[in-house]
């Protein structure tokens, strides 16, 4: 990291380069994997595309209401620059905080877990049964090795330049989408039956979880707070398959007219990846039994459908598309969180030089910081694991940054908006009503998961004030 230098970063992004990091960071692993999970939690068949269809409303919803801050503070950081305007720097540091111990970096692992995971489909011995090193509880599998060498390799590509991240970016999600809707038609042309597709929908909205005992399938019926619990822990999966499109807020600095093309792409990319995600769970349950989708191996129900529709050999083709995806998916996750730490270290709250360009103008330090600590929770957790831990933090900032638009409307009305939120004050209430009743039910759900996220979050409190001690300084608060 030599050679730096503290320019401005210069705007290089145009309107489809940044359309295709919002699709491309939301279009990972997901898709190909959570339905599973989300068919034993819910049952039904029309809850399972329910689940899909009301993350897509809330997130564009969501996505709407952020064009007006992004076209309000067109710079680098993102929420992180959104919440420390509407309440403090010091809500605006527990987000940064949490979005480096668990929220970004937790993702990144957990995508690069997804990418080793058809990894090893394609290749047995770099699988999770491959145990490399065992002390006391730890064990160093080949699968592990595998999602931080993917890390490594997209952090050094970014540290060389945005625009070698962005075209990545472009190339691969154009990949991803054109590979999917190939996905959705095929399935639909060859792989659909009218037996199986009868047969998922004879009791659609018959809410049950699904277990396995013994190699029959269990089905308990869910009524009561049990039924949103249910919905909550589904949601959890679809949530995570549908994040990050926030990202191109982080990189506002780097994208030409911003105060138009943020807002723009953030509806564009939201949109196109919700009815990509409904049309290939439509298509899921055209193809394969409902016990086939909820008890997929591994939860690979992508490949399974890739199976049914195009025999054995559909699966090396679907397990190539899904690493693919993992991996533009992940080069947008990195190319975007670097920028938060930049934000931050310029308010003198994050490493000084975290803050600092190198040659190609691009945050390598933040990059580097990034790349260990996501390297590093690879070792610790699973896919699942790693997605309840991220979703609770994620859904509380939320919220908290689509209330600071009515804040910012009271407190700072004089600030020019080229873009407003649509359809407020309502969308976005909306919004806060069902984020925050997720929240609240995965909190009393998932508490193996959620308490441990909440506990990060208030430890950046101390950290904060320990910062402004030794620093013995106030944090300044930028100007729009």
């Amino acid at each position: 990291m030599t050679n730096e230098s503290k320019q401005d970063f210069k705007p290089r992004l145009g309107l489809l380069d940044a359309t295709m990091i919002v699709a491309g960071s939301m279009i990972g692993s997901g898709i190909f994997i959570v339905t599973s999970e989300i068919t034993r939690s819910v049952g039904g068949a029309g809850y399972l595309v329910a689940m899909w269809v009301l993350t897509g409303i809330i997130t564009i919803i969501a996505a709407v209401s952020y064009g007006e801050l992004s076209a309000m503070y067109p710079k680098a950081g993102g929420m992180y620059v959104y919440l420390r305007e509407a309440y403090s720097p010091l809500i605006g540091f527990l987000y940064g905080w949490t979005f480096f111990t668990i929220i970004q970096t937790g993702t990144i692992a957990a995508v690069g877990v997804a990418f080793a995971k058809f990894t090893s489909y394609l290749i047995p011995v770099v699988g999770e049964e491959n145990i490399l090193l065992s002390i006391g509880g730890f064990q160093l599998k080949a699968s592990q090795l595998v999602s931080i060498a993917v890390i490594v390799l997209l952090t050094y590509i970014n540290s060389r330049g945005v625009k070698n991240g962005a075209f990545i970016q472009t190339f691969l999600t154009i990949i991803k989408i054109i590979s999917l809707a190939a996905l959705i038609l095929c399935g639909f042309i060859w792989g659909a039956k009218a037996e199986t597709w009868n047969l998922n929908w004879q009791n659609p909205w018959t809410a049950s979880g699904l277990s396995m005992e013994n190699g029959h399938i269990v089905s308990s019926v869910l009524s009561g707070l049990a039924f949103f619990g249910a919905i909550a822990i589904a949601m959890k999966g679809s949530l995570f398959s549908s994040d990050s499109w926030h990202n191109i807020t982080f990189i506002a600095g780097e994208v030409k007219n911003p105060k138009r093309n943020i807002g723009l792409s953030l509806m564009l990319g939201t949109l196109i990846v919700t009815v990509i995600y409904v049309l290939t769970n439509l298509m899921y349950l055209a193809v394969i039994p409902l016990d086939a989708i909820a008890f997929a191996k591994s939860d690979r129900v992508g490949v399974v459908a890739a199976e049914y529709i195009f025999g054995p050999a559909g699966t090396m083709i679907i397990a190539i598309a899904i690493m693919i995806s993992t991996f533009g998916c992940n080069n947008g996750l990195i190319l975007a969180g670097a920028r938060v730490y930049y934000t931050m270290a310029k308010d003198n709250l994050f490493f000084a030089k975290a803050g600092v360009l190198n040659k190609y103008e691009v945050p390598a330090y933040s990059l580097w910081l990034q790349c260990i600590w996501a390297s590093a929770l690879c070792l610790t957790g699973k896919y699942n694991d790693l997605l309840a831990l991220v979703i609770f933090g994620v859904l509380i900032f939320y919220v908290l940054t689509i209330i600071g638009i009515y804040i910012l409307r009271k407190t700072k009305p004089e600030i020019h908006r080229p873009y407003k939120a649509l359809g407020y004050p309502v969308l976005p209430a909306i919004y806060i009503i069902v984020a925050s009743g997720l929240a609240v039910l995965l909190l009393i759900f998932e508490t193996r998961y959620t308490f441990p996220g909440l506990a990060i979050i208030l430890a950046g409190i101390p950290v904060y004030y320990f910062i402004l001690k030794r620093k013995n300084q106030v944090v300044p608060v930028a100007e729009p």
